[in-house]
């Protein structure tokens, strides 16, 4: 729990009150390599934080798996649209190894939303969240192939080191021996 709290402080200094509550709330789930957290077609009832693990995001497009991202320690993962708005999902999560999360059900969320310093993290945390996500696409969606791969590479490692070669491949748009080739002239 002790990583949660701390990734909490980093955008909200708690009370002792506030840090009991988010002990009460959160609970400690575990979850084996390939097993869906969140479900297509499905409404999202929990938000999720990675102790430790890999989550891959990913939806059917033309009847294919198209990866989105590749959550690793440390992140909060759920389906916004369906968690936020209580409506089916439309895009899965599961897990690319072994997975521990602390989860807070929607109705919990609602609770600890009453005390003001997690009501306060959790618009911080929402704010940084949207704006990257947004500078992401951007950015993400002009670059090569092997642009994408190298800004993985030095941004997010632990994509690199935790995600099958095909959900790499997936994620930024090129097949597997595409994949293959920008690896090699790389190293």
């Amino acid at each position: 729990m002790e990583e949660l709290i701390n990734v909490i402080n980093a955008f909200q200094v708690l009370d002792f009150e506030t840090e009991e509550a988010i002990k009460k709330y959160f609970t400690l789930e575990r979850f084996k390599k390939n097993e869906f957290i969140i479900y297509e077609g499905k409404v999202c009832s929990k938000i999720y934080f990675i102790k430790s693990g890999a989550v891959r995001r990913f939806c059917l497009e033309d009847g294919m798996e198209v990866t989105k991202w590749i959550y690793t320690d440390s992140q909060f993962i759920t389906s916004l649209s369906s968690f936020f708005e209580q409506k089916p999902s439309f895009e899965s999560f599961q897990t690319s190894e072994e997975t521990i999360v602390y989860s807070l059900s929607y109705s919990d969320e609602e609770i600890l939303l009453e005390y003001p310093l997690f009501a306060k993290f959790h618009i911080k945390q929402l704010r940084l969240y949207l704006s990257k996500i947004n500078e992401f696409h951007h950015s993400f969606r002009l670059m090569s192939a092997q642009k994408k791969y190298l800004f993985l590479l030095e941004s997010f490692p632990q994509i690199i080191i935790k995600a099958k070669l095909k959900h790499v491949a997936s994620l930024i748009g090129v097949s597997q021996e595409t994949l293959s080739r920008i690896r090699a002239t790389i190293t």
